[in-house]
């Protein structure tokens, strides 16, 4: 199976092909662009295609990271993961961005913590097994809470939260996603109808109420 993959839920805006039956990785390509994915994705999708030296016609599966992360991102990636699955009569798939971390995980046979740091004293967080099993659905918590958690066990952290637990202050990197290992799962995963965003937290821009102009 063929999957192209795709990531703007953080600040890289990346496109991968995977060959699934193989195991391997054909072509990619990533820029670290902060905003501006909607101008950035179809380009980025083409030059990973042109260094697979495949054709879109070829694609078997979209897969698509869903967050948490960028709202407006995530918006992006998830709609151009549904036309294109759409244009090509394919499925596509979603792909947590917590996953992507803990499968990240530099030495594997111990629990992973996947923790983003979600600002304002709050973490995007999973748990996972030491064969990287969830455990547990996504969930956002306190930095209290995530560092009882962290404390309770031998878990390996992964995600940007990790500084936070020795400083409640620490500035914190922006998360980011392998693109690789976003198409290695999107090619292991059952597909599930269209995928849909993971939202831990409501958009920050709200619009305003108590304000309408009445119309002529």
């Amino acid at each position: 199976m063929i999957v192209l993959a795709i990531d703007t839920a953080g600040v890289d805006c990346s496109a991968a092909v995977y060959d699934g039956d193989a195991h391997r990785l054909l072509g990619e390509a990533t820029e670290m662009i902060g905003r501006g994915h909607a101008e950035k994705l179809m380009a980025t999708i083409d030059a990973a295609l042109d260094a697979a030296k495949i054709d879109l016609s070829a694609v078997e599966r979209i897969a698509v990271t869903i967050g948490p992360g960028s709202f407006t991102g995530i918006r992006v990636g998830v709609a151009a993961a549904r036309g294109l699955a759409l244009s090509l009569g394919i499925e596509a798939v979603g792909i947590s961005t917590l996953s992507i971390l803990a499968h990240m995980v530099p030495n594997q046979g111990v629990p992973v913590l996947a923790a983003m740091d979600a600002k304002r004293g709050e973490i995007y967080l999973q748990r996972f097994s030491a064969t990287l099993e969830p455990l547990g659905a996504a969930e956002m918590t306190s930095l209290d809470e995530f560092r009882t958690l962290a404390s309770s066990g031998e878990w390996q952290i992964m995600g940007s939260a990790g500084p936070l637990l020795s400083d409640a202050g620490a500035v914190t990197e922006s998360d980011r996603f392998s693109i690789s290992v976003a198409a290695m799962l999107g090619a292991e995963a059952k597909a599930a109808g269209k995928p849909t965003p993971l939202y831990l937290r409501g958009p920050d821009a709200k619009p305003q109420t108590g304000f309408a102009v009445s119309r002529a």
